[in-house]
């Protein structure tokens, strides 16, 4: 079938219903894109961040008993990773929602197509199968651009849920690394003073 033909007997909904779908179509690709080309430097970035708030505490936690160090540090990293999970989630919502209802623009379009054309038909007098086949499937095109717009909507939504629950993954994996680390060299610092602290003491009772 001619897309020209549809075109020119498409009326204003139909057109402004195929013009909703296009942009879905182009926000769904430039939101994909988008994400598969940041996807390797933000996980860096991420990274990098929750390195960078547990340094930011090392020299506060000194004076700290063990368990409010323990604290402190368990909630600068969850903020953390609460802050990297929200920046890695922008767009996804989108691809989402367009997922969701790409298919019902569509439909609605198809419906709006065969009431007009049923319309044109009871006006002629003609309800043969020539005078009904021919609007009745220029209105399904806009089921099957619905369906072109949703599906790979649909795909994009998984691949970046799946990706963003990796993510995850591995800074929670990082987080508890790093907890690891910095409990450990700050008991390390502590026994070290307490140790010189004891050291000079016994020296000055010597002496």
């Amino acid at each position: 079938m001619n897309f020209s033909v549809y075109w020119q007997h498409a009326d204003a909904v139909s057109k402004t219903l195929y013009f909703v779908l296009l942009i879905m179509s182009i926000a769904t690709w430039t939101v994909f894109v988008l994400r598969l080309m940041g996807t390797r430097q933000l996980k860096q970035q991420a990274q990098v961040h929750l390195a960078q708030a547990i340094s930011k505490l090392k020299a506060k936690l000194v004076p700290l008993a063990f368990e409010q160090r323990k604290a402190v540090a368990e909630q600068a990293l969850l903020r953390q990773i609460s802050v990297e999970k929200s920046s890695a989630e922008k767009g996804v919502s989108v691809l989402g929602t367009i997922a969701s209802i790409a298919p019902f623009v569509g439909l609605f379009g198809t419906v709006w197509g065969i009431f007009h054309a049923l319309v044109a038909v009871g006006k002629s007098g003609q309800a043969g199968l020539a005078q009904v086949a021919t609007p009745v499937g220029e209105a399904l095109i806009m089921t099957g651009l619905g369906l072109a717009v949703a599906i790979p909507a649909v795909l994009a939504y998984n691949i970046c849920v799946r990706f963003n629950r990796t993510l995850s993954n591995e800074l929670q994996d990082q987080a508890h690394g790093l907890l690891i680390d910095t409990m450990l060299q700050q008991d390390s610092s502590t026994h070290t003073a307490t140790a010189k602290t004891t050291e000079n003491v016994l020296v000055g009772g010597q002496a």
